[in-house]
């Protein structure tokens, strides 16, 4: 499970060094593609094909909310392996999609990370905190 947030950084050559605790998770590869909210998500490999197997492989391509989610998903995609650093190299196009700078931050998200730049984080956080409570409770009530 990956939990956590940590503040990092993207170098120069656009490598983003994964936090210590999450490189082993990632020791067999990762894919990168566009999040929700304004994020990048990073899955292990093993986590993204159980999420294409699971989710984006069943939405029907004849219908074009399934088109528009499979292209926002699978075009944007990159897989990659750590360098001996941990290092990722993170693409021109998803750095663009997130609006990431030099400053990041990197949040487990239970089956993937999130990566955020750290101004959209703290106002992330800044809205989250505002209804966290509001939301638990709407979402308890349909479980009732």
């Amino acid at each position: 499970m990956l939990l956590g947030e940590y503040e990092h950084t993207i170098d120069d050559k656009s490598r983003l060094t994964l936090p210590a605790k999450f490189r082993e998770s990632f020791a067999e590869g990762i894919v990168l593609t566009r999040g929700m909210d304004g994020c990048l998500y990073a899955y292990t490999r093993s986590d993204w094909d159980r999420l294409v197997e699971t989710r984006l492989s069943t939405l029907d391509p004849l219908s074009r909310e399934g088109r528009l989610m499979q292209r926002y998903f699978f075009a944007s995609a990159a897989a990659a392996e750590l360098d001996k650093q941990g290092r990722v190299p993170v693409p021109a196009a998803l750095t663009e999609a997130a609006g990431l700078g030099r400053d990041v931050v990197v949040a487990g998200v239970y089956d993937h990370l999130e990566i955020w730049s750290r101004a959209a984080w703290r106002e992330h956080l800044r809205e989250v905190e505002g209804s966290a409570e509001h939301v638990a409770e709407r979402l308890a009530a349909k479980r009732d």
